[in-house]
């Protein structure tokens, strides 16, 4: 049965009320949406999944401090960003120049609500694709391997200021598609500090 509501105020109004049928709403009308924002944060399903369900717990247990004019929507999504960075912190202690990265996300969550953040991850994943071979190898070898400079030309064979070429070709390349959001969706690619 597809439950529906008049409006937003009576639907925040069945919520309140504690009505069975208006938590299945929010439920059916925003957890596949919310799990595919929350995979686009953390590239693990199971995690993403238990983000959302936290995200509907909390909203449940607090629903009578819920206003009438509630906006579900941004704060679901913002919920989710929130249960993101609870978790990320709960499994890594932050330093200060994570934090750095975490604000970053922020001022992409602000910006990107919805699926868009999902959009913008997939286009700097086939950004990264589409940079040529060397650069590509010396890039992904830095952020997604964790290697340094003096790592990485060893292991290819090729000087620092080689490796240090290709690195920031890699990063103008990537930051002439992703502006000022490119470090923010970097960290959450490969879980790297970037410098």
């Amino acid at each position: 049965m597809d439950v529906t509501f008049i409006n937003d105020i009576a639907f925040i109004k069945a919520l309140k009320q504690g009505e069975s049928k208006a938590y299945t709403f929010l439920v059916d009308s925003y957890h596949h949406k919310l799990c595919i924002y929350a995979y686009g944060l953390t590239n693990d399903h199971d995690l993403s999944e238990d983000i959302v369900q936290n995200v509907f717990i909390k909203v449940w247990k607090h629903r009578l401090k819920l206003k009438d004019d509630f906006a579900v929507k941004g704060y679901l999504y913002k919920s989710v960003y929130n249960e993101f960075i609870d978790q990320y912190r709960k499994q890594k202690p932050v330093i200060s120049l994570e934090k750095k990265y975490i604000d970053a996300l922020s001022i992409i969550v602000e910006d990107e609500m919805d699926n868009s953040l999902v959009k913008l991850i997939a286009m700097v994943k086939q950004e990264i694709e589409k940079l040529p071979p060397k650069c590509k190898q010396t890039f992904l070898l830095s952020k997604k391997e964790g290697l340094t400079n003096i790592e990485i030309a060893e292991y290819l064979n090729v000087s620092i200021k080689s490796v240090e070429a290709h690195i920031t070709k890699a990063f103008s390349i990537l930051r002439k598609s992703t502006g000022d959001k490119m470090n923010g969706i970097l960290f959450l690619l490969f879980d790297q500090r970037m410098i």
